[in-house]
């Protein structure tokens, strides 16, 4: 089940990446991306997307969350809060082909947790990260792991 979560994510991560914000904003020049999207009367940015997904994912179901974490956040609040999530964003920073799986008790659920690697896709991408002021790195490049989509499914 948690493979198939990540593909229809990955896919929706992906087509937002580089078929709207990379389309439009680097390539075409239309409309920017902005952190500031609703001031700025802009795209919002790929993060941005993904979370406000997983919010309204997870006023619709408890079967499953995610969320999109990193060891190097722009938003101190995408960093890992728990041992398997450093351990699976580690593991699949260095192996990006390789999903990380394991199970965990959050406040007193069993959960099975898969970590899959979060890629830099777009030139979009990595132009933000590495230009931001509260990026941690600024050398991402392309094909590079930047962080990881995190699949919790409650066991019990």
């Amino acid at each position: 089940m948690a493979d198939a979560l990540h593909a229809v994510i990955e896919a929706d991560r992906t087509v937002y990446s580089e078929r709207v914000v990379n389309r439009l904003q680097d390539e075409e020049q239309v409309i920017l991306a902005s952190e500031h999207w609703e001031d700025d009367r802009a795209l919002s940015l790929p993060a941005q997307m993904f979370r406000m997904g997983a919010e309204l994912a997870s006023e619709m179901t408890d079967v499953f969350s995610y969320a999109l974490l990193s060891t190097w956040p722009i938003n101190s609040s995408n960093a890992p809060r728990t041992a398997m999530e450093t351990e699976g964003l580690d593991s699949v920073a260095a192996d990006q082909s390789t999903p990380f799986y394991g199970t965990e008790t959050l406040g007193g659920v069993d959960c099975f947790t898969a970590i899959y690697a979060d890629v830099a896709i777009a030139p979009a991408c990595i132009n933000c990260n590495n230009t931001h002021a509260d990026s941690p790195r600024d050398d991402f490049e392309l094909g590079e792991t930047m962080g990881g989509i995190v699949i919790r499914i409650p066991l019990n």
